[in-house]
Order: C-alpha cells, then structure tokens, then sequence
C-alpha cells in the first residue's frame, strides 16, 4: 500500500476538509475540490471514512449557507451587489440565479454548487426571498451531499494518480500546501483578469447619470431600457422615466425606426453586466449608438435624479431581447418593446 505523502495528518483530515469547504463558501476565492479529492483518496487508503469527510463538507456548507440565507433575508439585494463585487466573480451570476430560481424554484439548490457562479450567489439570493426556512435546508443539504459526494468519490476513484502526483510533488521539493497555494494563485489570477478586462471594457461603454441627465435634456432625447428582472421590477415598482421594459426571452422583433436613436440600458447589477450583454448582441449587429449606465439605477437615484412609479401595463408591454445563432454564426437581435 502506497504512503501517503502529505503534510496533513490523517487524524486532522476531517477538519481540514471542514475549514477548506467552510472558508470556501463562505466567499473566499480558495477551490474547495482539490481539498475533497484529497479527502476521498485519504478514505480510499483506509487512513479516515467516506461518511466522515462527507459530513463534514456537508456539515460546513449548511454552516456558511444558513449565515449567507439570513444575511439575504436581513439586508436584501444590495447585499448581494456587496458579494459580487468582494467575490471577484463577474456580476451576471446574480442575474443568472434569479432567473433559474424563478424558473425551477428551490431543488435548483441540488446542482448549484456544479453550475459556475451559482453557488455562491444561491444561499443569499433565496435569502431575499418568502423561502421556507425549513425547505432552504432541505434542499441544500441535498445539494451539499451530493457535491461533495461526488468530489470525495472521484477522490477515491482516482487515488493511485494523485498519490503518484503529490510524490513527485515532494520529490521536487514541495507539499500538498505547495500544490494548492499554486491552485489558489492560479483561480485568484484567472478572476482578477477577467474583471480587469469586464472593467476596460465598461470604462469605454457606459456613460453616468449626469451623462444621461444631459442626454434626455437634449434635442435628442435617447431610448432607455429597463433590463431589470420582473421580480426586481414588482419590488422596486419605479423607473427612469420613459424607460422601456427590456426582457432578454422574446422571439419578437425590434422596431427599427427605435434603433436609430441613441441607446442606454440599465439594470441593478453592480457592474452592469447585463447591460453589458445587451450592448454587445447589439454592437454585433452594427449598432453601435447604446451605452450602459454606470451603476444602474441605484447610481441613479444616489445622484438625486428623478424616478417615476411604472405604469400599470409596464410587465405586459414587455420589451424582449434575445440572441439567436444563425448557420453562420451570425447573431440576431430580437425585441418587443413597450408603447
């Protein structure tokens, strides 16, 4: 039987797996797989239990899920506008979660944590919501289970390799902490470019509120949409006026005379990365007159600019904007916009 090199004694295994799914979800950007695959192969070698490690992981989901839950449910979505931007994550994940939760309701926790981006929004997000208590714990115990179960099992499928890797690990001089310090670097550079070019990318797109201020003061007053979810919008029933509902479903198509003006979208993301999408289906169809609000709304009305209530017909007037591939690759814009 292989010796398992590590610098992890087999008796504090349990507890390291622990601590690295705790500080994991919890929001720190440290992969906590590589961890539980360690813990599978330590149980695959006898030197702890599968039940052990499983609960454990289990254990310290529930823990960080139940703290992100009730803080949601404390403090609402600009709690989670805060999590976005500490997570280095990028925005349209909160987006993304809403939608998925509106369209399938609590069991999508059973296969959040396997889908990028939802794991750490979900537990807040429902927060936010009238969830039952008791069927949020439900639910994420099943889906806490089955993640890890499914870490802890590949572990153990595949322990003679990673026993092979981390001997030549400590052949070259190196431990298992060498091996997920440089896993931890290379997750925590891959984030931070991809928010440095998210970043670049708005700073030549949008425009601010006092931007926008003198645009709708001008002779040529430019078309807004609103791209905020439905359910946001039935919570904070007020709007920029004149904005247009924006829904990102419709095969319906956008009236082209609407085009011609000039374009500004915005939503409640903390980057604008709806906005952002929005912007980029309609720069590949070669308009290039539309700009993204800095901040949303909520910069918006920081600045002290006016809002109006939404109209009764605002949700069934909807305005849809969907992207379509063709054969060639060429993607199709569509909309319904509201009169």
């Amino acid at each position: 039987m292989w010796h398992f090199p590590v610098a992890i004694p087999p008796s504090l295994g349990v507890w390291a797996v622990f601590m690295s799914v705790l500080i994991t979800q919890l929001g720190v950007p440290i992969p906590a797989a590589p961890m539980l695959i360690l813990g599978g192969t330590m149980a695959a070698m006898g030197q702890t239990s599968y039940a052990s490690v499983v609960c454990a992981a289990v254990a310290a989901t529930l823990i960080a899920d139940s703290l992100w839950f009730f803080t949601g449910r404390a403090y609402g979505r600009r709690m989670l506008n805060y999590l976005v931007r500490f997570s280095l994550s990028l925005d349209t994940t909160v987006r993304l979660a809403r939608n998925t939760y509106e369209r399938y309701g609590a069991p999508i926790l059973t296969v959040a944590k396997f889908l990028p981006g939802l794991g750490l929004v979900s537990a807040p997000l429902l927060g936010t919501t009238a969830i039952n208590v008791g069927v949020f714990l439900l639910w994420d115990f099943v889906g806490a289970t089955l993640w890890a179960s499914v870490w802890v099992i590949g572990g153990a499928a595949l322990h003679d390799e990673i026993v092979q890797l981390m001997l030549l690990v400590r052949h070259n001089g190196g431990t298992i902490f060498d091996a997920f310090a440089a896993i931890f670097v290379a997750v925590l550079l891959y984030r931070w470019v991809r928010r440095w070019q998210f970043r670049r990318w708005l700073a030549h797109t949008r425009i601010s509120p006092d931007q926008l201020d003198e645009m709708m003061k001008s002779n040529e007053p430019p078309l807004i949409f609103d791209a905020r979810p439905r359910s946001v919008r039935a919570k904070e029933s007020h709007r920029i006026a004149g904005a247009r509902p924006l829904d990102l479903d419709s095969p319906e198509p956008i009236d082209p005379e609407l085009l011609k003006r000039p374009i500004v979208v915005y939503c409640v993301c903390p980057n604008e990365a709806t906005a952002k999408r929005i912007v980029e289906q309609l720069h590949r169809k070669n308009i290039h007159h539309i700009r993204a609000l800095k901040g949303g709304l909520d910069a918006w009305q920081k600045r002290g600019y006016p809002v109006e209530p939404l109209p009764a017909d605002f949700h069934t007037a909807k305005a849809h904007m969907i992207e379509d591939e063709g054969e060639e690759g060429e993607y199709t814009v569509r909309a319904r916009l509201a009169k």
